[in-house]
């Protein structure tokens, strides 16, 4: 009798242990990990909210937008407000303080670098991803499927004079040439500048421009004598409406594709792309959980807009210097 009694007691206890431990895994399988600083914190996506604000590149804004977009769906108390006034513009607001994260298509100048210094704002500069700039023509342009540096650097240079299609080359129309491109403040004008005319900011200014790279595409798909450049993911996104002019760099007639532009023979036209992360804005858990949640997801977004993802390893290394 004394040993049914004491079968009954002990199975009892290994119900009740049994049911606890399920009942703990049910909650802890319900509870993401954010890991914050050096150690980790169990947030819920229900539990955090908050505020992040981005500034910057028009070209790294389809990245960041579409990281925003798809973070809001698991973190919906989170606000994240993805702003374009070029990476110039970016760069102004975040080195007072006023961003917590930089889109840029270029890297920090030491100018803005002295500035944020002087305002105490200690950052990361994380890639995202690679870029082919892209020099495109109306649909209609049927002879400008390439162009050199040097009669890029005749059309675009100060004081240019160049402003028929004829000037560029005596058997090419004589059409007038109209210009699109992106504003001063602009990542993209400044790389453009640098790598085409030889010295940053140095451009005619007979041009029409915007920092918002969809009015520019407009403008070159309305135009029969357009030509203008932006981000290589604008043109894949508009393929349809656009012609893209292949670049010799010196080694002949090279388009711009992820082939190209990753290994380098897109010149001189490829080049990085970055988010700039305030450390103060990090110790956010908010902030953190999205610059995670970018660098987790960087890879198959920014394939997915036309840019050229980094490999597996730049990834996981950018994850390791935040947290």
């Amino acid at each position: 009798m004394r040993r049914c009694i004491l079968t009954v007691i002990i199975l009892a206890l290994i119900a009740l242990f049994t049911a606890a431990c399920s009942a703990e895994s049910e909650v802890i399988g319900k509870t993401e990990i954010v890991e914050i600083g050096k150690g980790a914190v169990k947030e819920t996506a229900n539990d955090l909210n908050g505020m992040i604000e981005i500034d910057g590149s028009s070209t790294v804004y389809l990245v960041s937008e579409a990281v925003a977009e798809e973070f809001r769906k698991s973190y919906s108390k989170v606000q994240v407000n993805v702003g374009v006034s070029g990476t110039g513009g970016g760069f102004k607001r975040f080195a007072v303080g006023e961003t917590d994260i930089c889109d840029a298509s270029r890297p920090i100048k030491d100018k803005e670098r002295e500035t944020a210094e002087e305002n105490g704002i200690e950052y990361h500069e994380l890639m995202v991803g690679r870029d082919g700039l892209s020099v495109v023509v109306n649909k209609t342009n049927d002879w400008a499927t390439c162009m050199t540096v040097p009669e890029l650097r005749m059309l675009w240079e100060p004081g240019s004079e160049v402003s028929r299609w004829s000037d560029i080359r005596s058997d090419w129309p004589d059409h007038r040439i109209n210009l699109y491109g992106p504003g001063t403040d602009s990542g993209t004008f400044d790389f453009f500048t640098q790598e085409i005319v030889g010295e940053i900011q140095a451009s005619r200014s007979d041009f029409t421009m915007s920092e918002d790279d969809n009015v520019l595409v407009i403008g070159v798909n309305g135009d029969k004598g357009a030509l203008g450049y932006f981000g290589y993911a604008y043109y894949v996104e508009n393929m349809d409406k656009l012609n893209i002019v292949a670049i010799d760099g010196g080694d002949g007639c090279i388009l711009p594709n992820p082939e190209t532009i990753l290994n380098g023979q897109y010149k001189p036209l490829s080049r990085p792309l970055f988010i700039y992360v305030s450390k103060d804005s990090l110790k956010r858990p908010e902030v953190q959980a999205f610059v995670e949640y970018y660098m987790s997801n960087a890879s198959q977004l920014v394939s997915e807009i036309g840019y050229i993802r980094l490999s597996d390893e730049e990834y996981l290394t950018n994850l390791a210097k935040i947290r």
